[in-house]
């Protein structure tokens, strides 16, 4: 025991070396798994049957674990279903789950793992991040018991929770989040009786956790963000890609510029629901990627980030959307507009006629505005410069303004809006931009093969999505995918 008078040293000393424990900059990993999924999920099995599943994925999460801890990374997130898989019914998936408390209750489950019950998943997860010292970013299923004093109770008498769990160095349960925005094939889950807004600090910046659908909605994706001030968006998911706008490498990459924060996405990977895209953004762009529709395999994506983006000076300037649409007047228009579908939306079309031209086309209160120039106008592909202002209504509702620049599958115009992943059109100059009515736009630019272009477009402060030299590939889209959270 120190004497009285080194007491005060010592203190000052703990004091000023506590800053020296931050970190400005830090590895981050994501792993997109092909998980083995158990046959058929509809079907109850017993607990042990369960848990040889679960442990079968482990395996090779385990691996990726101990592969990123030797790089040097310092958190690693994994994909949402990545331990047991999908398509289940409330029945069926139950031997999967476990209770896990709320993280308050201080306890590490590699050390001490029968507290609140049989947990080996919790367990086994705890102790790889106890044993590579290493964050651990997992998504397992909670159970919760209730009774008929609760008049929201289920028939079963339990809660079934979409669940993340979060483990530091030393396998300490340190954040729980609960899905609120669930998926409509998602019934074997409740939805939480209120959003959650789960943050938790590091040595390397503080974060924020959701999954998948939960990016597309005010509470908790923008919270975290606007109200919580978090650092970097932990990003279990299990995404469908859904071309032009909502893969998941262009539409990922481009919320984290739009909200200027780091992101980390883990995909589930399975080609034969078009799942795949896992990436670890920054607000200036992607710091890598992998989209890989052709095999079945894995991949350990690592990066270094800044661990507090807003504050570096990498960091983009805040962008007012509207600002430089709304004081130029309308391009000329031309007589080549017409109606089409993306993602069953009503968009407004106009044909890209000319190797190079300014239009505009407008859908209610939302106007485009386009500047381009081809590297060469070819008679055997078509684009078109497209709007969307509404709600849209296929898989959830909610509210876009979408302003996009796009590659139609064939040249019947008919075709356009179409998935489309392959094209030969260059361009050496485009500015696109939108008079919005949300300060939430996201900008995208997708090249063919699906392709990010990290580096090679930027958005000015008046709101315009610009490329920087000629395009290294051509181009599929260039897009500013508005979500208009404030008309939900």
């Amino acid at each position: 025991m120190l004497p009285p008078q080194a007491l005060l040293p010592a203190v000052v000393f703990a004091l000023s070396a506590l800053p020296a424990l931050a970190s400005d900059t830090f590895i981050a990993a994501v792993y997109e798994h092909a998980v083995v999924l158990p046959e058929p999920p509809s079907e109850p099995v017993s607990p042990s049957h369960a848990l040889a599943l679960m442990n079968k994925n482990m395996d090779v999460l385990e691996g990726a674990i101990k592969e990123a801890a030797q790089q040097g990374a310092h958190i690693i997130v994994t994909p949402e279903d990545a331990i047991y898989g999908w398509q289940f019914t409330r029945e069926s998936i139950y031997p999967y789950l476990e209770d896990i408390p709320d993280p308050a209750v201080d306890w590490i489950p590699c050390t001490d793992p029968s507290r609140f019950g049989p947990a080996p998943v919790q367990e086994r997860l705890s102790c790889m991040a106890r044993n590579n010292s290493i964050y651990v970013v997992a998504n397992i299923g909670d159970k919760k018991p209730c009774d008929s004093s609760d008049p929201k109770c289920p028939e079963d008498g339990r809660y079934q929770y979409n669940t993340d769990v979060v483990f530091d160095t030393q396998g300490k349960l340190v954040a729980r989040y609960h899905k609120y925005n669930l998926f409509v094939v998602e019934g074997q889950f409740n939805y939480p009786k209120e959003p959650q807004a789960v943050t938790f600090e590091t040595p390397f910046g503080k974060f924020g956790i959701f999954t998948c659908f939960d990016i597309l909605f005010y509470e908790p994706a923008v919270v975290l963000v606007s109200k919580m001030q978090v650092d970097t968006v932990l990003f279990p998911t299990a995404w469908m890609n859904f071309l032009p706008f909502l893969t998941a490498i262009e539409f990922h990459s481009a919320w984290a510029m739009g909200m200027r924060v780091n992101v980390l996405a883990a995909n589930t990977h399975n080609t034969s629901i078009e799942m795949t895209g896992s990436g670890i953004y920054a607000p200036a762009g992607a710091k890598t990627y992998f989209y890989n529709m052709e095999t079945e395999d894995g991949r350990l994506l690592i990066a270094e980030l800044d661990a507090h983006p807003r504050l570096s000076p990498a960091s983009p300037p805040a962008v007012s959307w509207n600002s430089y649409a709304l004081s130029v007047e309308n391009f000329s228009q031309n007589d080549h507009e017409f109606t089409g579908v993306i993602f069953d939306d009503p968009f407004t079309f106009m044909e890209l006629t000319k190797p190079e031209g300014n239009l505009t086309v407008c859908q209610k209160d939302l106007c485009c505005h386009l500047r381009y120039k081809m590297a060469e106008k070819r008679d055997d592909e078509v684009y078109v410069l497209g709007v969307f202002d509404g709600l849209h209504v296929t898989e959830g509702q909610y509210y876009l303004q979408i302003c996009t620049l796009l590659k139609c599958p064939s040249t019947n115009l008919s075709t356009c809006g179409q998935p489309v992943e392959m094209a030969q059109t260059k361009f050496e100059m485009f500015s696109l931009s939108g008079t919005f009515g949300t300060s939430y736009v996201f900008p995208e630019v997708l090249y063919s093969g699906v392709h990010l272009a990290p580096g090679e477009f930027e958005v000015l402060t008046d709101g315009r999505l610009i490329n920087r030299n000629t395009t290294s590939k051509p181009v599929l889209s260039v897009t500013l995918f508005g979500r208009w959270y404030e008309k939900d």
